[in-house]
C-alpha cells in the first residue's frame, strides 16, 4: 500500500532476479505480516472485560491502526523503492513484533493504543514493499500468478489473523497471550525467510531522506479518481465494520460467545474479498467497478437484515456477499486509477486511493461506536448500513451512467 505498485519500476530499477525463486516465500511473509494486524479482532470483548471500556473505545482502538497506515502512506510510502525491499520488510516485521509485545504485556489502554499504532506502521510498510517483492521475484510467465499470490497474501492474511486468534483463544489456554506468542514465532520464521530473499532494487540508497508527499491527485485523473475513491471508501467501511464491531454483535446480540465463530465470520469476509479481486481480471474494469458496488449493496442489505432479525446465517451471507463486492470494486478502482494516472504521478495517486480506503475503514466505525451510546449496537449498525448503501448506490449509479474509460 505504498507509492510503488506492480507494473511500476522502482527508482533504482529492479535487478535481474526474475529467474530466481522466492515469490512464494515473499507472499508467505506478506501474509504473516498482515495477519498480525487483525489478530486482536476476536479478542476485543475479552479486553473489554479485563480493562473495562465500552464499544466506542473498541472502535477507537481499532481505528488507531488505520491512522498508522495512513501516516506511513503519506510519509514513507515509496521508501522501499529507495533503500530496497528487504530492509523495509525487516523493519515491518520488527514493528509487527513490537506490536505483538504490546498486546502480550498490556496492562491497560495505553499499550493497546501503542500496539495498534505500531501494527498500522507495519501494515503500511508491508503492503507496498511486499507486493513489489512478490511481483518482482516472479519468473517469466508467472506474473499473473504472482499478482494473485500478492492479493491472496494481503487479504488472506488479514482474514487469517482473526481466525487464528479466535481458534487459539477459544480452544487453547491463555487466550490473551497465546495468539501473540504464536504470531511472534511466525514473525521470527518470516524474518529468516526475508533475510534470504533476493534484493530486487539495484543500488539501494543507504540513508535517503524522507520526503512527505501528502495526497497527490493530478487534475487529469480526478474524474476517474473521485468515484473510484468513494467506491474504495464504501468497501473498506464494510471491512472496518466486520473487523471492529461484528465480534461484539455476534456475542451481545446473537448470544454466540464462541471466539472461533467470531474469527471465522471475519475470515469469510476477507476470503470473499480475495475471490472478488481475482474475478476482476475476467470481468474488466468497466463492469467490475459498478458491479462491485451493486454486489456490495446486496451484502449490506443482508447485514442489515441480520441486525434486524438477529440471524448469524444472514450476517455471514451478508459479509461474504459484501466482501465479494468490495474486492471486485477495489481492484477495479485500483486498475482504473493506475491506468489514468500519468507515469510520473502513478505511485502518489495510488497512495491517495489507499488513503481514501483507510479513512473508510476507520472513521465510519468510530461513528458506529459513538452511535452505540445512544442507539445501541443494533441501531448503530442499521444507521451505518443505510448510509453506506446510499453511498454505494450513488457511486454505482454514476459509474453505470459514465463507466471508467481506463483499464
Amino acid at each position: 500500500m505504498s507509492g510503488h505498485r506492480p507494473g511500476e519500476r522502482p527508482q533504482g530499477g529492479p535487478s535481474p532476479v526474475r529467474h530466481r525463486p522466492g515469490y512464494a516465500a515473499a507472499a508467505a511473509v506478506f501474509a504473516v505480516g498482515m495477519a498480525g494486524t487483525t489478530l486482536p479482532t476476536p479478542l476485543y470483548g475479552l479486553y473489554r472485560e479485563e480493562i473495562g471500556f465500552g464499544e466506542l473505545m473498541v472502535t477507537v482502538v481499532f481505528a488507531v491502526y488505520a491512522l498508522g497506515v495512513i501516516a506511513v502512506l503519506l510519509l514513507a510510502g515509496n521508501y522501499s523503492d529507495l533503500v530496497g525491499r528487504r530492509p523495509v520488510l525487516l523493519t515491518a516485521l520488527a514493528l509487527s513484533a513490537a506490536s505483538a509485545l504490546c498486546f502480550l504485556f498490556e496492562g491497560g489502554l495505553p499499550l493497546l493504543f501503542l500496539g495498534r499504532l505500531l501494527s498500522g506502521f507495519a501494515a503500511g510498510l508491508f503492503s507496498g514493499a511486499a507486493t513489489a517483492t512478490v511481483m518482482e521475484l516472479a519468473p517469466p510467465g508467472r506474473e499473473a500468478r504472482a499478482g494473485l499470490a500478492a492479493t491472496a497474501a494481503n487479504m488472506g492474511g488479514l482474514g487469517c489473523g482473526p481466525l487464528l486468534a479466535g481458534l487459539l483463544a477459544q480452544y487453547a489456554p491463555h487466550p490473551l497471550r497465546l495468539p501473540f506468542l504464536v504470531h511472534l514465532a511466525l514473525v521470527a520464521v518470516s524474518a529468516v525467510l526475508t533475510w534470504f530473499l533476493p534484493e530486487t532494487v539495484d543500488r539501494p540508497a543507504r540513508r535517503p531522506r524522507l520526503h512527505p508527499r501528502g495526497v497527490v491527485v493530478p487534475e487529469e485523473v480526478r474524474g476517474v479518481f473521485a468515484p473510484a475513491a468513494l467506491a474504495a471508501f464504501a468497501g473498506f467501511s464494510l471491512l472496518g465494520l466486520f473487523t471492529a464491531v461484528a465480534p461484539s454483535f455476534v456475542a451481545q446480540t446473537l448470544d454466540v460467545h464462541n471466539l472461533a465463530v467470531s474469527g471465522g465470520v471475519v475470515f469469510c469476509v476477507f476470503l470473499a474479498s480475495t475471490v472478488g479481486q481475482s474475478l476482476m481480471g475476467r470481468l474488466g474494469v468497466r463492469r467490475s467497478l459498478p458491479g462491485g458496488c451493486l454486489v456490495l449493496i446486496a451484502g449490506l442489505i443482508l447485514v442489515a437484515a441480520s441486525l434486524t432479525f438477529a440471524s448469524l446465517p444472514l450476517l455471514v451471507a451478508g459479509g461474504v456477499l459484501g466482501g465479494l463486492g468490495q474486492g471486485l470494486a477495489f481492484r477495479a478502482a485500483m486498475a482504473a486509477v493506475s491506468g489514468a494516472a500519468p507515469r510520473e504521478h502513478k505511485g502518489a495517486t495510488i497512495s491517495a486511493l489507499f488513503v481514501a480506503a483507510y479513512v473508510g475503514i476507520s472513521v465510519p466505525v468510530v461513528c458506529v461506536g459513538a452511535l452505540t451510546v445512544v442507539a445501541g449496537l443494533r441501531g448503530a449498525g442499521l444507521v451505518f448500513t443505510g448510509c453506506v448503501v446510499l453511498l454505494a448506490a450513488w457511486v454505482g449509479g454514476r459509474l453505470l451512467r459514465r463507466p471508467p474509460t481506463t483499464g
